[in-house]
């Protein structure tokens, strides 16, 4: 800093000498030259000054966001069917931290949709799911081997019902309430909901791919709803009762076991983007029942600056699960459930900007 103010006051001296009057032609003119060579020598070794270096980044975030609407009309269409509107939401955000040896990435996924069929007077659910996921690793000895601790949670924000046709003499048709009574619940908020915590390892052998082994975990399974704990395998109060009714069942169930997840990402280009997750769950508590599956997947193609076209699927093999699939109504004790979703909507993105 007292250079600087050396070299200010060395430069308003020649600036001032240079408005003297002039006696001596010679004189002066040396002067001042001799003036500029000693600023020009002092700015020379004066130190340069360099940039702070950038602060560092710890944190990459993202959030995604998707709007999709769906409608069908039809009018005189000998082949049949109904005119329906779809509206249905995504939420996609990610926090992601890593330091030196250690990472921490969070991910929260909200699902929610509404369809609507001039068939039927009511306004059905078809997508509903909350999904928060959060991963923690620490380097081992072991190149792209950590040691990790996951958590998960899963659950859904409200009832969803199952319309089943009403009886009917054919002479009129089903009004709203007989669509009402006719139905049977499926799902509520906590009814199910699934949570696991669990120690292992995370072997990341390329950006794209991660996988964790958790051979402890620890889960629990909640259904709140009395009417639905029988047919998410909830466990008796009682063993003895022979026809229990839903007060009779447990609202929690505890599980202890190992758990496999495997997280791909494909990133083609800025436009086009594939990611899958599979997760398995085996229960040390009930060795002798199948392992808990579940398979998520999204396809995103981004066609313009704000719109994009989304295929997703999610498919769940649970052997706990009672499913509805004869059809006189017997619950079987296992299957597997599938969901597929094609949407066009407006999309939007947020994104941590990269150095």
């Amino acid at each position: 800093m007292k250079k600087i103010l050396t070299l200010i006051a060395m430069l308003v001296c020649v600036a001032l000498r240079a408005q003297e009057p002039v006696t001596d032609a010679q004189e002066p003119v040396t002067d001042a030259q001799q003036a500029a060579a000693a600023a020009a020598a002092a700015i020379a070794e004066a130190p340069k000054e360099e940039a702070p270096a950038p602060k560092p980044k710890y944190w990459t975030n993202s959030l995604m966001t998707n709007i999709n609407f769906g409608q069908t009309a039809l009018w005189n269409w000998a082949a049949g069917g109904y005119n329906n509107y779809t509206l249905a939401g995504f939420i996609d955000a990610n926090a992601n931290y890593a330091k030196d040896k250690m990472v921490w990435n969070n991910r929260l996924q909200l699902d929610y949709g509404f369809l609507y069929s001039e068939d039927k007077p009511i306004l059905q659910k078809n997508k509903d799911r909350i999904y928060l996921e959060s991963k923690w690793g620490y380097d081992t000895p072991i190149k792209h081997l950590k040691y990790s601790a996951s958590f998960d949670f899963k659950t859904q924000f409200d009832t969803n019902w199952d319309y089943k046709t009403p009886a009917s003499d054919g002479s009129t048709e089903p009004s709203r309430e007989d669509w009402l009574a006719a139905r049977s619940l499926k799902s509520a908020i906590f009814s199910p909901a699934y949570i696991n915590l669990g120690l292992g390892v995370l072997w990341t052998p390329t950006a794209w791919l991660s996988v964790n082994f958790a051979p402890v975990t620890g889960g629990l399974v909640i259904v709140e709803d009395p009417r639905l704990r029988k047919t998410y395998g909830m466990e008796l109060f009682d063993p003895s009762l022979t026809d229990p009714v839903g007060t009779d069942y447990r609202p929690v169930r505890f599980e202890f076991g190992a758990q496999l997840k495997a997280d791909a990402a494909f990133k083609i280009n800025d436009n086009f983007s594939y990611t899958t997750q599979l997760a398995l769950f085996y229960n040390y508590l009930k060795p002798t029942v199948e392992p808990r599956v579940t398979w998520d997947n999204k396809v995103f193609w981004k066609l313009a600056k704000f719109f994009a076209l989304t295929l997703s699927t999610n498919l769940i093999y649970d052997p706990l699960v009672k499913l509805d699939i004869n059809k006189d109504g017997v619950a079987e004790e296992k299957g597997v459930q599938f969901k597929e979703f094609l949407e066009f909507g407006f999309s939007w993105t947020i994104a941590t900007k990269k150095d």
